[in-house]
C-alpha cells in the first residue's frame, strides 16, 4: 500500500491501494462514529468493521450538497447525540466527502472527519486537502470551510464497481495534476491503460496526483499565496473557472471531470494567448482528454450566461477603484509551470470559448 503524508499544521496520511479501508476500525477505536453516505452505499457501511455506527443517508452525487441536506445532517447528528469527541466518516464520492467535511467542520464548531472516498475523483482530489462545501443556486461550493481530515483511505478495491463514465471523470483531475505539476502523469496516461482501476499503472498515477495535491495544500492550506509570479493552492483550479460555470448551467448533470476537461481546453487556449503555451501542448491537451473519453468541445450555453457565473468564482477579486469584478484564471506556460492570468480581455475570452465549438 502507498502512503502519502500531507504535512500541514495537522499532518495526516493518505493510504492508497487495495484494502486501505481495513485500517478504519483502528483509526476510530473507542469513539462513536457517524457515517455520511449516499443511499446506494448504505449496504457498504456494514463492511467497514465499525461498531454500531450512526448512518446519515444523503442523496447521491451533487444533490447531497444542498442547504436542506446539510440541515438534515445536523439534525441527524443531534438526534444521535454525537459529541465533540466523536468522529464523522465521509463515505462516497466527492459530493459526499465535501458534505461530510462541512458537517464535521460545523458540528459543535468542529469534530474529526475521516474520508473514505469511493470514486476516482474523490480519491484524487475532493477528499484530500480539507476543502469542504455545499452548493447554492448561484454557484458551486460558494458556502464552505477549510477542515482537514484526520486520515484519507483510498481503497482502490472500492472502485471496481464504478461505471466507465465515473472512472473517466475522475481521471480528469489526475490529468490536471500532470499539467500543473507532474508531467510524468501525462506520459503515463498516454502510454498505459490507466482506466483499469485494478492496474499498477492506475495506482501509480493516482499516487502521483495525491502527492501533487499534498504538496500544494501543505504550502497554502487556505488558498492565500497566489500572485502572478507564484501560484499557491489556486493552481489546483486549473480549468475549474469555466468548469464550475458549466456545471451550474447544466444543473450538475455533467460530471465534474467532464466539465473540467472542457475547462482545461479553455485554459490551455487562454494560456497560449497570454503565457506563450505552445501549440503542441494545446493539441496534446485535447488528445489526452479525448483519449480517455472526455469531452473537449462545448457550446450548449450562451457565453454571456457562463461569463456572469464566472464572476462568482472564488478566485475573482473586487476592484474598489473601478467597481469591477476582476477575473483571475489559472494558466500554464508549459506543463508544471503555472501562472495566474488576471483580467483577460473580454474579446480573448470569447475567442477561447468559440474554440470549444464542435467542428
Amino acid at each position: 500500500m502507498n502512503r502519502v503524508e500531507v504535512p500541514t499544521a495537522q499532518p495526516y496520511q493518505v493510504r492508497i491501494g487495495p484494502g486501505a479501508v481495513t485500517e478504519l476500525p483502528t483509526l476510530v477505536a473507542g469513539r462513536r462514529v457517524a457515517v455520511v453516505c449516499p443511499q446506494p452505499l448504505v449496504d457498504l457501511v456494514g463492511r467497514l468493521g465499525l461498531h454500531d455506527p450512526v448512518v446519515i443517508e444523503v442523496p447521491d452525487a451533487e444533490a447531497a450538497k444542498s442547504p436542506d441536506v446539510l440541515v438534515r445532517g445536523w439534525q441527524g447528528l443531534a438526534e444521535a447525540g454525537m459529541t465533540r469527541g466523536d468522529v464523522i466518516v465521509g463515505l462516497g464520492g466527492g459530493a459526499a466527502t465535501d458534505l461530510a467535511g462541512f458537517l464535521a467542520a460545523t458540528w459543535m464548531r468542529g469534530v474529526d472527519v475521516i474520508q473514505v472516498p469511493t470514486t476516482v475523483l474523490a480519491m484524487a482530489d475532493a477528499a484530500i486537502g480539507g476543502k469542504t462545501g455545499i452548493n447554492i443556486p448561484a454557484g458551486k461550493n460558494l458556502v464552505g470551510a477549510f477542515h482537514e481530515p484526520k486520515a484519507v483511505l483510498c481503497d482502490t478495491d472500492l472502485l471496481t464497481t464504478l461505471n466507465a463514465r465515473e472512472v473517466r471523470s475522475g481521471m480528469a483531475e489526475i490529468v490536471k495534476c500532470g499539467f500543473i505539476d507532474d508531467p510524468v502523469i501525462l506520459d503515463l496516461v498516454e502510454g498505459q491503460d490507466v482506466l483499469d482501476v485494478t492496474s499498477k499503472a492506475f495506482v501509480e498515477v493516482l499516487t502521483r496526483a495525491v502527492t501533487v495535491k499534498a504538496a500544494v495544500v501543505s504550502g497554502d492550506l487556505h488558498e492565500r499565496t497566489s500572485s502572478s509570479g507564484h501560484v499557491g493552492r489556486e493552481r489546483l483550479n486549473y480549468g475549474h473557472t469555466l468548469a464550475h460555470a458549466v456545471e451550474a448551467h447544466k444543473h450538475f448533470t455533467w460530471r465534474h471531470g467532464e466539465a473540467d476537461a472542457v475547462g482545461m481546453v479553455f485554459a490551455a487556449e487562454l494560456s497560449r494567448r497570454y503565457l506563450g503555451l505552445s501549440d503542441e501542448v494545446v493539441s496534446r491537451t485535447r488528445a489526452i482528454l479525448l483519449g480517455i473519453g472526455l469531452p473537449i468541445t462545448f457550446d450548449e450555453v450562451e457565453w454571456a450566461d457562463l461569463r456572469g457565473t464566472m464572476d462568482l468564482d472564488k478566485k475573482t477579486r473586487f476592484d474598489p477603484e473601478t467597481g469591477r469584478r476582476v477575473l483571475r484564471l489559472v494558466g500554464i506556460s508549459k506543463p508544471g509551470d503555472v501562472a495566474m492570468i488576471v483580467d483577460p480581455d473580454e474579446d480573448v475570452l470569447v475567442e477561447c470559448y468559440r474554440s470549444l465549438q464542435p467542428a
